[in-house]
Parts: C-alpha cells; structure tokens; sequence
C-alpha cells in the first residue's frame, strides 16, 4: 500500500483543513463540498484525513462495520445474530478508517446496492448485494468531480448521510444498514456548478485558489519533493504533529455531546442567518452543530461568537447568492463583530417586547 502524505504537512488552505477536522470531530455535521481549481491538494486532504483518523471498533465478520456498542443502529444480519444467539453484545474487532474514491460514473444501484428478487422467491432466501454506502460506513466517501455524478445519485448520497441509515426497499423485501460516513465532495466550478437544491444538502463548503505566497509555494515545492524521494522517511517526520492531531480528534469526539450553548447563541445564530437573506433552517442547524465540534476541538464545553463565526464561514458561503459575505468575502472576526451587534439589536428588541407586553397588562389591570 502505497505511504500516504501526512495531512499536517499541507502548506495553508486552513479552512479546507478546518472544515475536514470538524467533520471529523462530528461526523453528523453533514460533509464538506471543496470548489477550487486544480492543484489546491483537494483530494491529498481527503485521503490524508483518512489515514489520519483513529481505528474503530466493528462488529467481528460484519460487511457493513456496524458499532458493536449501538445495537439500535445494527444492520439486519446483526440484528438477527444477536436474537439467534445467547445475548445482544456481538464479538468486536478494530479496523482502520475505510477510504472509498466513489466513481463518477457510479449508477444508484451501485452506490446503495440491491436485493436479489430472483433468489427470493425461488429460494425463500433474502440476499443483499452491498454497495458503496455498506463500505463506506464509519469511513470517509469521498467523490472527485462531484458535479458531474447524476443528480439523482448525488440526492441518495446525500439523504443517506443525513440519515445515518440505508434502507433498500423491493417487492415487499426490506434491508437496512448503519452509513454514517465522512462525506467530502471536490469540483472544479469551471466544469460546471450543482444544482442549487444539492448545494444546500452540504452542510459546510470552502472555496479554495492556489497559494498565492513565495515562501509558501517553495515550502509546497520542498515538501512535496522530500516526500516523493523517501515517503517514508518524510511520514516518520511528521508522524509526531499528525499523532498530537489524531489524539485531538479523538478528545474531541469524546467532548462534542457535552458542548452547551445557550439560547442568546440561538438567538445570534438564527439573527445572523436572518440578517443574510439565507433560504430555510438548514444553514441554521449546520452552524450550531460545527460550531459545537469547533468548541470541542479547542477543548471547550461551551461555544462563544467566536465559534460560531468560524462555523458561519464555513457553512454560508454556497448559501448565499449575494449581498456582504460574498462581495466582500467577511473574514470570522468580521463576523464575530456582526455577531455581537446583531446579539445587541436581537436584546434591545426582545426587551421593548417584553416591556410592551407588560405595559399592555398593566392598562388592562387599570
């Protein structure tokens, strides 16, 4: 197998690199669309992430890499060994995180997979052919060329991740299985866009240009230069700040369910998103949850503007069509001021509400 490049040796594009550790830390965020020309290290991110992720913990001899430890999320043939034998808990393995490079020219079938029907009725038998989503369970899915994949398998991929959950329905024949996966998507704009309804679906999205720095491009160049001439002397390098950033991930993810926010973050979030014309509650949702994963990953229990900010770059851009984020490209600490402002506007209003209301009982008392 060939030595992958280590994810802490990219030069810049911290903000792709943020949103993959966030996705990482919270794998229910929802995935991460990179546009960018070619050349950026769009796909050298994706599959440096992967190997940088921690093993996880498998139900032993099942295709699908079930939790052993969340029986409510088994696929059928666990669910039907653990009530055929002598309790809930299945034998357990550890595998290394899963990579699987889905094809452009992947078919639906393909990707979810299929029941035999045949086999079904001459045999009384169910038999399910697993597809890309069984593989990539608990795994990172990454699609170069994201938006030259047929719509339809994009909007499966898609509603696959949200769900956590791939259930194939035929001729009265059910099958399911857990696919909760890192979704990382890469495109080059210049080849076309996805359709607005798609974009959406990515919870968080980054747009990416070559360095445009001296320093940084030679630093690129020696870099890549020291790894294409001994891989593994160069991984043994950083193999100590790649160790230090899966261990963070690792503390993270145990940390995420126990990050608090309060409802004046609420109230900001839902202000901000208000305040930039962007279409229904998702962008809402997505910048909770990453802001949440962003506390977590700094080794907080309580998210701030700040958080919230760097989760609102990350999840608004493809969101909005127009107007200040895109034209002038608002940097988080921008967005923290807007924050704060918008948090100051959002009291001052609820309190003339809430002085209103009780003015208007007093008048009704006299």
């Amino acid at each position: 197998m060939p030595t992958t490049y280590p994810f802490t040796a990219i030069v810049g594009q911290t903000r792709m690199t943020r949103a993959l550790i966030l996705n990482a830390v919270d794998i229910r965020i929802g995935g991460v669309l990179i546009r960018g020309e070619r050349g950026t290290a769009k796909s050298t991110a994706a599959r440096s992430l992967a190997i940088l992720l921690p093993a996880v913990n498998v139900v032993q001899d099942c295709r699908f890499g079930c939790d052993p430890q969340h029986s409510s999320s088994w696929c059928t043939e666990c669910r039907e060994r653990a009530t055929t034998g002598t309790g809930d808990l299945l034998p357990s393995k550890e595998r290394p995180i899963p990579f699987i490079n889905l094809p452009v020219s992947a078919t639906e079938d393909r990707v979810v997979g299929t029941l035999d029907i045949e086999q079904a009725i001459q045999k009384g038998e169910r038999h399910f052919d697993a597809g890309v989503l069984a593989s990539a369970n608990r795994g990172l899915l990454y699609i170069d060329e994201v938006n030259l994949l047929d719509d339809h398998v994009v909007d499966v991929l898609l509603d696959s991740a949200a769900m956590g959950m791939n259930i194939v329905e035929r001729e009265g024949i059910s099958f399911s299985h857990p696919a909760r996966f890192i979704l990382v998507g890469t495109m080059n704009p210049e080849e076309g866009d996805l359709r607005p309804q798609l974009l959406d679906r990515f919870a968080l999205s980054v747009d990416i240009i070559g360095i445009r720095g001296a320093r940084e491009r030679v630093a690129i160049m020696e870099r890549h230069l020291a790894f294409e001439e001994d891989p593994e002397a160069f991984r043994k390098e950083w193999q100590p700040k790649e160790d230090e950033l899966s261990e963070r991930i690792v503390h993270a993810r145990t940390l995420v369910s126990k990050v608090t926010y309060t409802s004046r973050d609420l109230l900001s979030i839902a202000a901000l998103t208000s305040s930039l014309n962007v279409d229904g509650h998702r962008a809402d949702l997505v910048i909770l949850k990453t802001a949440r994963a962003q506390a977590a990953f700094d080794g907080r229990t309580a998210i701030n503007d700040m958080d919230i900010a760097l989760a609102a770059e990350l999840a608004l851009p493809h969101r909005i069509n127009s107007g200040p984020f895109q034209q002038e490209g608002m940097t988080p600490t921008q967005l923290q001021e807007r924050i704060e402002e918008l948090r100051g506007q959002a009291i001052a209003e609820e309190e003339m509400q809430e002085k209103s209301e009780s003015d208007g009982q007093q008048e009704k008392k006299t």
